[in-house]
């Protein structure tokens, strides 16, 4: 299934979004509404509530009086997150039930108000964050809710900033103008990305790719989105692997198709093939037909340059995943050439210059496998040379392996990285 965390500042329009996306076909699990339901009378979540809070905050009918909770906690950080620690392990375990219900092929959003402040971005295939400006919003709060200025600013900060919910997106909708363009863009992003996106993960294929080589300027949101990328793969992976973002999109200031390359080291390709589902389910199937990278002069061996290759199943961001032995000389080949190219701004200037004349030569093609193919002999003469020559100068070393255990519970050798 297609896991989507569905997030927002108050007022934002977040609980509109979730209305749609649930008319649209999404199954949708509302962490506000299961909030309320762990803290009904007779339920453990309430009796905790009752120790940590005190009587004072039940109604004479014994129910939860939530201004007056709302009143102690949003005042003293400390004390919301004493609330918090009650009830949210609570909701996540009501949650959890409810998305083992879903099967293969659904899109299932999960509506969380506190999605950054709890660190639950890793968990979704996608982050959704509904946007607006914080004056727009405290406007709303006071002319919709009845909310004095300062009580919705209080509200406010209890919250994320508005930079730090903006750093956890993969997609932001913005709605900042009215209900109807947010619906708008709601439906697009149904019909033009959700909805892809589950199918390809129900058929365990990536999204297909149409055309040929297009750079673009280096842009700095490549690495924010490596990171979040990683962080998604770690909770999918076993433990101890090495993961890191290489290729072009990882050097700053060097002109790069739109794809980001991320290189996942294991101790060999049989733990390679293991997880190889893990991934799958991640967003990041396997692409069959792909083992192999192209050899250099020093390291001919074609065994020190095997390697899976699996990408991203979401229309809507391209990702190349290249998992490798670690120590190999593939692994290495990639960080290397990623460490020499940042260090080394006339091999950058080189390399883009080559890259901008093939994507003119292939630009009329169907996908970038004619501009990769025309890349490898400048690789292999021009860059392995200088990378090598480089690194002995500079004392290079790639990051340490680490010793792992594999996921059978034997010993296993060392862990790995790559990507150009």
């Amino acid at each position: 299934m297609l896991k989507i965390g569905l997030t927002g500042g108050i007022a934002s329009g977040k609980s509109l979004v979730a209305t749609r996306l649930q008319e649209l076909g999404a199954t949708l699990i509302d962490a506000d509404l299961l909030a309320r339901q762990v803290v009904e009378p007779g339920t453990p979540g309430l009796a905790g509530v009752v120790a940590a809070f005190g009587a004072g905050i039940l109604d004479p009918e014994g129910r939860l009086d939530r201004p007056a909770l709302g009143a102690i906690v949003f005042q003293d950080p400390a004390k919301r997150e004493v609330l918090n620690s009650i009830v949210h392990p609570l909701v996540r375990e009501s949650a959890a039930a409810i998305l083992a219900t879903a099967g293969p092929g659904d899109v299932v959003v999960q509506d969380i108000p506190l999605l950054v402040e709890t660190g639950q971005g890793s968990s979704f295939h996608l982050v959704i964050v509904v946007d607006a400006p914080d004056e727009v919003r405290v406007q709303r709060m006071v002319e919709q809710r009845g909310m004095t200025n300062q009580d919705a600013r209080s509200r406010m900060a209890a919250q994320a900033t508005r930079t730090e919910r903006l750093a956890a997106a993969d997609i932001v909708l913005d709605n900042s103008g009215s209900r109807e363009d947010l619906l708008a863009a709601v439906d697009s992003l149904w019909a033009d990305r959700l909805q892809p996106f589950a199918d390809n993960l129900k058929l365990k294929q990536r999204a297909p790719r149409g055309t040929g080589p297009v750079l673009e300027a280096s842009r700095a949101e490549w690495l924010q989105e490596a990171g979040r990328l990683i962080a998604r793969i770690r909770a999918a992976a076993p433990d101890g692997l090495s993961l890191e973002h290489v290729g072009s999109t990882s050097i700053a200031g060097l002109a790069a198709k739109d794809v980001i390359d991320l290189q996942l080291g294991v101790p060999d390709l049989g733990i390679a093939d293991e997880i190889a589902p893990l991934l799958s389910s991640a967003g990041f199937p396997l692409v069959p037909g792909i083992t192999t990278d192209t050899p250099k002069p020093t390291q001919p061996e074609p065994s020190g340059w095997q390697k899976r290759f699996h990408a991203n199943a979401d229309p809507g961001r391209p990702v190349n995943l290249h998992v490798r032995v670690s120590g190999s000389p593939g692994w290495k080949y990639a960080l290397m050439f990623r460490d020499w190219l940042r260090a080394d701004a006339e091999a950058r200037e080189i390399y883009e210059s080559l890259k901008r004349g093939l994507a003119v030569r292939f630009a009329d093609d169907q996908d970038t496998a004619g501009y990769a193919d025309a890349k490898e002999p400048w690789f292999t003469d021009v860059a392995w040379p200088r990378m090598e020559a480089w690194a002995a100068r500079t004392g290079w070393q790639p990051p340490s392996a680490v010793p792992l255990e594999d996921p059978t519970g034997s010993p296993s050798a060392e862990v790995p990285n790559s990507g150009q």
